[in-house]
């Protein structure tokens, strides 16, 4: 099954016998700013205007624990997301479709999320709701409890350990920006950097001029030059495990699988035990 589906698709998906339930993810990264703005509300932004029967979920408290040791956006308590999960209509026997605002970071978060802990049939809207070209619902959806119970372990999850020695003996990708990666910047986390041995892969470089996936011939192509071949093992991180996630469902789509690092850059960084390496090698 594609991990991605069209507005189109969707659309006629949402007229036929079987909908899916329509989970909407709008979220930022909220970076302080001077003068005061005020961060991105993804809930005033879903009851403004949403496609019809999509249900809010809030990426920071309901697809993340609270931030710590383990990064920014560690993963959530299993028994809470599912009780998340069902609050939003979502059953193991019902198609899921995820959004966002266009960049699709958060809905492969969510995408991710419901594929590790086993849920069978869900995609991501390519282009979010930049790419919709339906009519809109304001207010709050009210949906019918769903029966989704999650068992983590259906795709690859790496840990810290882990990520370092893939990064050794397979491909790590480092999907953050390349200034990052390269250790020039470090607005958020302690410093900036890589882990030993990753490649940079920057996420925003597998999404073309209109805000969609690239074909997956092209994607694959991409993911192929930096290593992605002959079987090799392929892991991926960023900086708290979201943007990370959309590169993973941009491997998914050249049908290349891949392991998410969650903790990604945050939860490595916090760690002064752990090496960094700077510039724009791997080693």
């Amino acid at each position: 099954m594609n991990a991605i589906i069209s507005a189109s698709e969707l659309a006629d998906a949402l007229a036929g016998p079987r909908p899916p339930v329509l989970l909407d993810v709008r979220w930022q990264l909220s970076v302080a700013k001077a003068g005061g703005e005020p961060p991105f509300d993804g809930r005033a932004a879903h009851e403004s205007g949403h496609i019809p029967g999509a249900v809010y979920v809030d990426l920071d408290r309901e697809l993340a624990s609270a931030p710590g040791k383990e990064g920014r956006h560690p993963l959530p308590d299993i028994g809470e997301f599912g009780a998340a999960m069902r609050r939003a209509g979502v059953s193991a026997a019902r198609p899921v479709v995820v959004y966002d605002g266009g960049q699709g970071w958060a809905a492969s978060r969510a995408w991710w999320l419901l594929r590790w802990t086993g849920h069978p049939d869900v995609r991501v809207l390519d282009g979010g709701l930049a790419a919709w070209e339906g009519p809109l619902e304001t207010g709050a959806a009210e949906p019918a409890e769903g029966d989704f119970s999650p068992e983590p372990g259906a795709v690859a999850l790496l840990d810290a350990d882990a990520a370092a020695e893939l990064a050794r003996s397979g491909l790590l990708l480092d999907a953050r920006a390349g200034e990052r990666y390269r250790g020039e910047v470090e607005p958020i986390d302690p410093v900036g950097g890589h882990i030993p041995g990753a490649v940079s892969a920057p996420t925003n470089d597998n999404v073309g001029p209109d805000g969609r996936l690239r074909p997956a011939a092209e994607l694959r192509a991409r993911f192929e030059a930096l290593g992605a071949a002959g079987g090799t093992e392929v892991g991926v991180y960023c900086g708290s495990g979201v943007s990370a996630a959309h590169e993973v469902l941009a491997l998914a789509v050249a049908g290349i699988p891949a392991a998410l690092y969650a903790g990604s850059w945050s939860e490595w960084s916090g760690d002064p035990s752990r090496p960094v390496a700077v510039g724009p090698d791997p080693q």
